[in-house]
């Protein structure tokens, strides 16, 4: 008896939504991510589950989870993108001079505060280089090539990624001026209207590090979104916690309080696969971002000196 095999191609576009939806746990963050629409994304699927014979994906009010079959199908597509981004950057690397987009992925409040100003500058420094900023505090695949390069919190494992540069700082509570006068003169912890993270990003700091000091913590005011617990800061809500660092491009107008949390410190790295600095663009962007990196300055916990014994004023202060 004869067998006959039929052989499937599967177009690399198709991989792509498959890892998307399975990051992504949902139809539309996966067709966000790849740029389609919602309904595009679905009838994709269904097309590609009709081409393979088999679901990949089952449904429940959690989102989307793979199947079994849809799970062996996942390696070797996460294989086929990391090599896809190789490809990519071995194209790229035959650019004489820098030119092209950029891009680089960072939390939101380093995005505003550091890379948007950045890329103005960077207009007048490499003229035919367009910097595009993905501000997210999900994870993106530099290996995959979602990103040229990243400003990171932690630099990972990823034996693949390679760390540029790193500074670190220490970390203060801050709030705006107004605010900072309708506090006692060394406010308790429990004095502070608290800013912090929204549910599902309760995780993140400052709330587990004020969820240890301050008994049944919670802030008076939480958004998922850290531009926004920002804004309610500088409209005088309350205190955040912030990075006590300072570099050219700085423009907040927040002050900080006299507030003992401790000696809390934070690191910022620049991350990029192995092989990205080989690409022209990339490098004089890392290369010029290294240097603002190095060059911000860690900004003194400046405490107002204690009064003297009895309210005497000390023989020096006398003189």
């Amino acid at each position: 008896m004869a067998c006959y095999h039929t052989s499937v191609h599967i177009p690399w576009e198709e991989l792509q939504l498959l890892l998307a939806i399975a990051e992504a746990r949902s139809l539309t963050a996966a067709a966000r991510r790849l740029r389609i629409t919602q309904p595009t994304a679905s009838r994709r699927l269904s097309q590609l589950e009709s081409l393979l014979g088999e679901r990949l994906f089952v449904r429940s009010v959690e989102g989307v989870a793979p199947t079994p079959f849809g799970e062996r199908m996942l390696e070797p597509a996460r294989r086929m993108a990391e090599w896809a981004g190789e490809v990519d950057r071995a194209a790229a690397r035959a650019e004489t001079s820098p030119r092209g987009v950029v891009r680089i992925t960072a939390p939101p409040g380093i995005a505003f505060e550091l890379l948007a100003p950045f890329a103005a500058w960077l207009r007048d420094a490499l003229p035919d280089v367009q910097l595009e900023v993905v501000s997210t505090i999900h994870y993106v695949d530099l290996v995959r090539r979602e990103a040229d390069l990243a400003l990171r919190m932690s630099p990972g494992d990823n034996k693949d990624l390679v760390t540029v540069a790193s500074v670190e700082h220490g970390v203060g509570v801050f709030g705006s001026p107004a605010y900072a006068k309708t506090l006692p003169k060394r406010p308790r912890l429990t004095d502070i209207a608290w800013l912090g993270w929204a549910p599902p990003l309760e995780h993140l700091s400052p709330n587990p590090e004020l969820a240890k000091l301050i008994p049944d913590f919670r802030p008076v005011f939480a958004s998922d979104d850290f531009l926004v617990q920002l804004r309610a800061a500088e409209a005088g809500i309350g205190a955040i916690f912030l990075g006590r660092v300072r570099h050219r491009f700085s423009t907040s107008t927040l002050v900080e309080l006299d507030v003992d949390i401790g000696p809390l410190r934070r690191a910022l790295h620049l991350v990029c696969a192995k092989t990205a600095l080989d690409i022209p663009r990339v490098r004089a962007v890392a290369d010029l971002l290294v240097a603002e990196m190095r060059a911000a300055e860690e900004t003194p916990r400046r405490r107002p000196p204690s009064p003297p014994p009895n309210g005497k004023r000390s023989a020096r202060a006398s003189r």
